[in-house]
């Protein structure tokens, strides 16, 4: 299928939704585009330090920073399938995307327990202020990244190719792409001493709470955010095939993935009980995912 025919349907597909549901999936857009673009700092204690050591003013000023770059974006990408975008338009999704960005990353660091209830206002506004400018970056080209589809690769089999081969087909470059975007992603975070500082933080609780967002957060990336040729995804053939088996799947592999950098960068003390090390492949497991769903966007 042509690119652009592709991304035409897409956008006939987008008019047909109503208003409601076609705003709740730009936002899932935005918020997937956001931790594409801004997971691996979220697992950096330095930013984490330098927000915590901010003054208000100066969080004024990386507001304002951040909103330029936004609006420039958004003018020629944002995350609405929206063509048309006029000045007026930009500067209100500009806002928009600025505030997702602060409530995403919000949420993302109660998760790490990087904010929690003792954690100062103050600190825990520069934190976020910080972490969500890479975040909202992610946001608003998040209409540009990661949109082809593997349609437009997959004509060359001349369409002889039975259903189970096809399943099977998919189902091979899937596992792939997932291994190698989360190695991508995990690769640059496992050796940092973050894992091991989040994961002691993490009581079991937490722990399940992590791998439910992590699912979550996949599973959107894939499959509700409208990047890549949904709806061939959602009808491919094959049981792992399924959004469902496909999501926890490919998390599986992920958290594989994890552990295999974690043990490759000798974060896995030998002497560490079974559910330590378990906590930090669970807490690599995160960026791992986000990383994996990517790579399957691009396969």
């Amino acid at each position: 299928m042509p690119a652009a025919t592709s991304t035409a349907s897409e956008a006939d597909a987008d008019a047909d939704a109503g208003p409601w549901r076609q705003e709740a999936t730009d936002l899932v857009r935005a918020v997937s585009g956001g931790m594409l673009f801004g997971i691996p700092l979220l697992y950096t204690m330095e930013v984490w330090w330098i927000g915590s050591e901010t003054q208000t003013p100066r969080m004024v000023g990386v507001l304002l920073f951040m909103f330029v770059p936004v609006f420039l974006l958004t003018r020629t990408a944002g995350f609405r399938t929206t063509k048309d975008i006029r000045w007026r338009d930009a500067v209100i999704d500009s806002v928009e995307t600025v505030a997702i960005a602060v409530v995403s990353v919000f949420l993302l660091l109660v998760l790490l327990r990087e904010i929690t209830m003792a954690t100062p206002l103050e600190e825990a506004l520069g934190k976020i202020v910080y972490e969500a400018t890479p975040f909202a970056i992610g946001s608003a080209i998040a209409q540009h990244v990661l949109r082809r589809g593997r349609a437009e690769g997959d004509d060359d089999s001349g369409g002889n190719d039975t259903a189970d081969d096809e399943g099977l087909h998919a189902t091979v470059v899937d596992v792939g792409a997932t291994t190698i975007g989360a190695v991508f992603v995990a690769f640059n975070v496992a050796p940092t001493d973050e894992i091991p500082m989040l994961a002691a933080a993490m009581p079991a609780a937490w722990l399940i709470a992590m791998m439910g967002a992590s699912l979550v957060i996949s599973y959107c990336i894939v499959f509700v955010a409208g990047f890549s040729d949904q709806k061939r995804r959602h009808s491919q053939p094959g049981i792992l095939q399924h959004p469902i088996t496909e999501t926890v799947a490919s998390y599986l592999i992920s958290l594989v993935v994890a552990g295999g950098m974690l043990w490759f960068f000798q974060r896995l003390a030998t002497e560490n009980p079974t559910s330590v090390t378990l906590s930090h492949v669970i807490v690599l497991g995160l960026p791992a995912a986000v990383g994996g769903a990517a790579g399957r966007l691009a396969a």
